[in-house]
């Protein structure tokens, strides 16, 4: 249990000291997946099973789900291009967070989101559980990400996130010397250093400010309800912040909020947090770089 820290900053944050003055830094992630998910074709055992349109539907055993691979094709021929248009619109940055080979699949993404001037995080090189894959096999996909980023790219990724990690996945990303977050964690509102196994950034994400809500059974019903949602923590941590600032996290994935319904919920967000002042919209890698900067690891290098 000592590996675990249940205090955190004991109900006595750090002042983040966000550019400006800011209440609240508020940050959007657009979750890249589409083609690197299971699928016979990518020398799978079965179909994906998770995170799409049709709940409780079981894995296809040694044959495709054409259904569910066009429900991912959505995502990467349609929905990421809305919601990047949404964001070029309000020249708004945003951080993805992407597999490498869907990066790989779809490189005309990768060269959008660098010409827009977005940050690419590490997410793995295929949308799997990685809690079943071995530590090499493990250890070859990160490194296969960093280098697929950079190839397509021209830049290295600071940040990752797994999602679905392994025992191992900590300890295989303090390998990656370039690295300067983690946000595999769902633990805080403020960013914090962890020291297992050595100084690391913790950049915390979210599962609630997140659009797989539309895909559980109990979660949103319509844009309307997701709206709801982020209007909700964005008011308690912008009134938070007039004593205390915060961070606000929200999850996207082109193939749930690119459908025009529910992009309507994104640009109703983001109008919304626009009329109010003191907000800083950024990218994880700003966050991540304005922390340290700020509050340096205790550590010694991150």
């Amino acid at each position: 249990m000592i590996e675990r820290d249940l205090e955190g900053y004991a109900g006595q944050p750090p002042d983040p000291k966000w550019p400006n003055g800011a209440r609240i830094a508020v940050q959007f992630v657009l979750n890249i997946e589409e083609g690197a998910e299971s699928c016979v074709l990518n020398g799978d055992d079965q179909s994906e099973a998770y995170l799409h349109e049709l709940f409780g539907r079981e894995p296809r055993l040694g044959e495709r789900d054409l259904s569910v691979e066009s429900m991912y094709e959505y995502g990467s021929r349609a929905g990421v291009w809305r919601i990047l248009n949404i964001f070029n619109w309000n020249k708004l940055p945003l951080t993805a967070f992407a597999c490498g080979l869907a990066l790989e699949l779809n490189p005309s993404v990768a060269q959008a989101l660098v010409a827009a001037g977005h940050e690419i995080a590490g997410h793995g090189y295929r949308w799997l559980d990685y809690r079943h894959i071995d530590e090499a096999v493990e250890r070859e996909h990160i490194r296969t990400t960093h280098k697929c980023i950079e190839r397509l790219t021209g830049e290295r990724e600071v940040g990752w996130y797994i999602g679905r990690t392994s025992v191992n996945t900590r300890k295989l990303l303090g390998e990656v010397s370039q690295v300067l977050y983690s946000s595999d964690s769902y633990s805080d509102d403020l960013p914090y250093w962890s020291y297992t196994p050595k100084p690391r950034l913790i950049i915390p994400y979210s599962l609630v400010n997140n659009d797989v809500r539309y895909l559980f059974p109990n979660g949103c019903a319509s844009a309307e309800d997701f709206f709801q949602i982020l209007k909700d923590a964005f008011d308690l941590l912008w009134l938070e912040g007039e004593s205390q600032a915060k961070m606000l996290t929200v999850g996207l994935h082109g193939r749930i909020s690119g459908h025009p319904a529910r992009a309507m919920a994104l640009l109703q967000f983001i109008d919304y947090i626009q009329n109010h002042e003191k907000v800083w919209i950024c990218r994880r890698s700003d966050i991540a770089k304005h922390w340290i900067s700020q509050h340096p690891s205790a550590g010694g290098s991150s």
